[in-house]
């Protein structure tokens, strides 16, 4: 065993018990040093004290008269700094909760969440998605920062460093972390619960000098799906996703929203809320307070410039909204609950705010995905894609071709009487055009185009032709091509959705294919397609117009609204080929050819088929 030494304790004089007289003085020094000590304590003993004004001493002191009593809450408060002990951490650090399907990372530095990463979603660079978005949060806040009305409050507790505890433990997360810090008069703590979904449990309190102050929790700074904030140097979508986002809220039982450009910044809401959310395209965050009487709902609203061509750094700039919010109690202590996810309808259905028991027993948050006025028919449809898609079909675009497919089939004996109606507009067209004749001198203004008018209908009511059938079709499609744009706009499946060369059908198309085959195909069946009556001129103008209209409006909308009307486009083309086969095609296009000779002088020019 090593030996320990201390030089102090070593003998002075040489050879073997020489250091003997040496420790006899030594002990003698010390005995003799105490003895004084023990005396002028005796000798000299200190005056008593007086006592020191403590809490406990006032209370039992006679009462003071209610002009100059403090109160009670005075009291504590005058107590609170010197008899709270700091709590603080010496340095920053991290701790992360893990379930399956998010990641949390907390700082304790305001015990705040740095990344709230969810596993099963990816973003563009097809790392997994963070919802904290790095650029506006570190300009805005991060989320469940507090909120106070008082600025440097505020700064001071999300930059205070608090000791975390963390509790309990399932596969690789702890199911509650607290945090606690204390220092000069601030008492604060933050407890959070976790468990196997995407809510969680969120208290805090805030007291000063022993009072409570209103501090709410807060997540300010927009979701880190909006990847438009990104560096341009990063793999980004190509959508500003800012533009879509909202306040979305159920107040007594009534579910309202806000466009980001509406919301306003620093708004008190004092109201019942059952839920108060800002949310994007696809994911969103909800706070469902505890007891929903008594929330307050802060709104925020800010901005940043950024470039209008998202491809183009140098392109002018315009303001992004960068919307948030706070939610709290009225009476100061906070208890809510937070999703923070997908907006999946089955994910959606299964969170409920607080119901009239306190339990969670209340409406659910599927009010989140918003298909807007056309919801009557973008509901069925996304229900009907999901169940082609979860039953034997497994892909997202196939789903909607075999949509489209079956809404056009369902259409054709529409479209068989729209020819119908078009060749009885032929046949009575020369009459048409010898009312107009007559009537050709008057002004366009004149009261007596009112009798032409009611002439021509009269013939079009004889021959039993509508003069609107031609554009029946076209105006059923309408409302499933908008339907199709809500679905692709809110639904998170298809986000990211994959169809050959298409990888995200909620985006646009990167090779631009579609709406070239809409253009294409638009024009082809335009010029095959017998027009009644209508001017070569006019005719020609359509024909190139329309095509190019709606086929460049696909180059900035979803590839999967594009995939949509492309496959319209090729079914209608293949059954204009199929009716300009038959005795009403052929009919058209005989009464073309002999009105195009009669304007040409004489010369036959057959019509194509």
């Amino acid at each position: 065993m090593p030996e320990i030494k201390n030089p102090n304790l070593q003998t002075q004089g040489a050879g073997p018990g020489g250091g003997g007289g040496d420790l006899r003085s030594t002990l003698l020094f010390i005995m003799l040093g105490l003895a004084v000590v023990l005396g002028y304590q005796y000798f000299f003993k200190p005056a008593t004290a007086p006592a020191q004004n403590t809490p406990q001493t006032q209370q039992s002191a006679q009462p003071q008269s209610a002009a100059t009593a403090p109160t009670t809450a005075q009291a504590v408060a005058q107590a609170a700094p010197t008899s709270t002990p700091a709590i603080t951490a010496a340095a920053e650090n991290e701790t992360t909760v893990e379930n399956q399907l998010y990641k949390i990372v907390f700082t304790n530095r305001g015990a705040q969440v740095k990344h709230w990463i969810l596993k099963q979603y990816k973003d563009t660079e097809g790392k997994p998605l963070d919802l904290v978005q790095p650029q506006t949060a570190a300009r805005f806040g991060l989320p469940l920062s507090l909120y106070t009305y008082e600025p440097a409050l505020t700064t001071a507790l999300n930059q205070a460093l608090f000791q975390s505890t963390a509790t309990g433990n399932w596969i690789a997360a702890p199911n509650s972390l607290s945090f606690h810090y204390a220092a000069g008069g601030l008492d604060v703590v933050k407890t959070f619960h976790f468990d196997q979904s995407y809510v969680i449990d969120i208290e805090t309190r805030v007291l000063r000098n022993g009072a409570p102050v209103r501090a709410l929790v807060s997540w300010p700074a927009g979701l880190g799906d909006m990847e438009e904030f990104l560096p341009s140097s990063t793999t980004r979508s190509p959508v500003r996703t800012s533009a879509s986002s909202m306040f979305v809220w159920e107040s007594n039982g009534k579910n309202d929203s806000q466009a980001a450009h509406k919301v306003s910044n620093n708004a008190t809401l004092n109201q019942s809320y059952s839920y108060a959310a800002i949310s994007d395209l696809y994911f969103a965050a909800a706070f469902l307070p505890e007891n929903p009487d008594a929330a307050t709902v802060v709104t925020l609203h800010n901005a940043i410039e950024l470039p209008s061509d998202l491809s183009d750094a140098n392109s002018k700039k315009t303001p992004a909204d960068v919307i948030g919010m706070a939610v709290g109690d009225q009476s100061g202590a906070t208890h809510v609950r937070l999703f923070a996810g997908p907006k999946a309808t089955e994910v959606l259905n299964a969170v409920h705010a607080t119901g009239a028991d306190g339990k969670p027993s209340g409406p659910t948050l599927s009010p989140l995905i918003q298909f807007g006025m056309w919801s009557i028919i973008a509901k069925p449809l996304y229900v009907a894609l999901r169940f082609l898609y979860e039953h034997g079909i497994g892909n997202w675009g196939w789903s909607i071709i075999i949509i489209t497919v079956i809404f056009n089939l369902a259409l054709l004996p529409t479209r068989v009487k729209m020819m119908k109606s078009s060749l009885k507009m032929m046949r009575i067209q020369p009459k048409v055009e010898a009312l107009k004749k007559r009537y050709a001198h008057l002004k366009m203004n004149d009261p007596k185009r009112a009798e032409m008018n009611a002439e021509m209908m009269a013939i079009y009511k004889a021959e039993g032709v509508n003069m609107y059938g031609s554009c029946l079709p076209l105006l059923l499609q309408m409302p499933l091509f908008f339907a199709y744009y809500r679905v692709l706009l809110n639904a998170v499946e298809l986000r990211q959705a994959q169809w050959f060369w298409l990888k995200d059908l909620s985006s646009p198309d990167p090779l631009y294919i579609l709406p070239v085959l809409i253009i294409s195909s638009m024009f082809i069946t335009q010029i095959i397609t017998p027009a009644p009556g209508m001017d070569p001129a006019q005719r020609k103008m359509m024909a190139i117009l329309m095509p190019v209209i709606i086929g460049f409006s696909m180059f900035h909308f979803a590839s999967g609204l594009a995939l949509y009307w492309g496959t319209g486009n090729i079914i209608n083309l293949t059954l204009q080929l199929a009716i300009n086969k038959s005795s009403i095609g052929r009919e058209m296009h005989d009464i073309a050819a002999r009105r195009a000779a009669k304007k040409a002088g004489g010369k036959v020019i057959q019509g194509r088929r």
